[in-house]
């Protein structure tokens, strides 16, 4: 429970500022007890990801959440080895390339300009955490539009393993015009309604970024690590 409200103001499904739902409406919409929410709402206002508010305009609002800083990352990211990290991109692009060919044969001109919305903000973005939230919400609106639940869930669950670490500076800094395109791609092949060519870019998309993850992680390792985990 906690994970999972963690991973939802993470990725800006509540944003800073904004008032929770009744513990009641949340314990439904999670699908937990009331005391096991409240247990959840404890820990996070302990860490100061949220902070409770007496009177009649009480409740539970979402704190400012700041950037973590790139050395933080750099260790979150040492944590991988290469092979968890090839795992995940072999996951993710099963998970993405599916969603974006049924989205191609589900979605409705609504879901496009939903879609949109998301390519826009990516080059508006200002830091890090920004276009990390804009681009997970791109990929977590193509499979709220392939209609599928479990794909939807699987690419918030996937987002908020990897999504910031996808936008740590490299030697080759990612182009964020370039990656616009690359969803801008998909967008189009969904709009056209090819589901081969929407889930074949979506794969092509997602093997980019986690090859340049890997790219990353083998810079940052001691020659001799980097064989071991390399044959391992």
């Amino acid at each position: 429970m906690i994970r999972r409200m963690i991973e939802a103001i993470d990725l800006g499904l509540y944003s800073e500022g904004q008032q929770l739902p009744s513990e009641a409406e949340l314990a439904t919409q999670f699908g937990v007890a009331t005391v096991t929410l409240r247990e959840a709402l404890g820990y996070l206002r302990q860490v100061g990801a949220i902070e409770t508010r007496r009177g009649r305009n009480g409740g539970s609002f979402i704190c400012r959440v700041e950037e973590l800083p790139n050395e933080l990352m750099l260790e979150l990211l040492d944590e991988w080895s290469v092979i968890e990290l090839r795992d995940f991109g072999d996951e993710h692009m099963a998970v993405a390339g599916m969603a974006a060919r049924l989205a191609a044969r589900r979605a409705t001109p609504d879901s496009y300009r939903n879609i949109a919305f998301y390519i826009d903000s990516l080059g508006q973005a200002e830091n890090r955490r920004k276009r990390c939230r804009a681009d997970a919400r791109f990929h977590m609106e193509i499979a709220a539009h392939s209609q599928s639940v479990r794909l939807t869930h699987a690419e918030i669950r996937l987002q908020s393993q990897l999504g910031e670490l996808l936008w740590l500076p490299a030697d080759q800094a990612e182009d964020v015009a370039a990656i616009q395109r690359e969803h801008q791609d998909i967008l189009e092949a969904v709009q056209q309604g090819d589901a081969n060519l929407a889930g074949a870019r979506a794969e092509a998309h997602v093997m980019k970024g986690i090859q340049r993850l890997i790219s990353l992680k083998m810079s940052l390792m001691k020659p001799e690590a980097r064989v071991i985990d390399e044959v391992s």
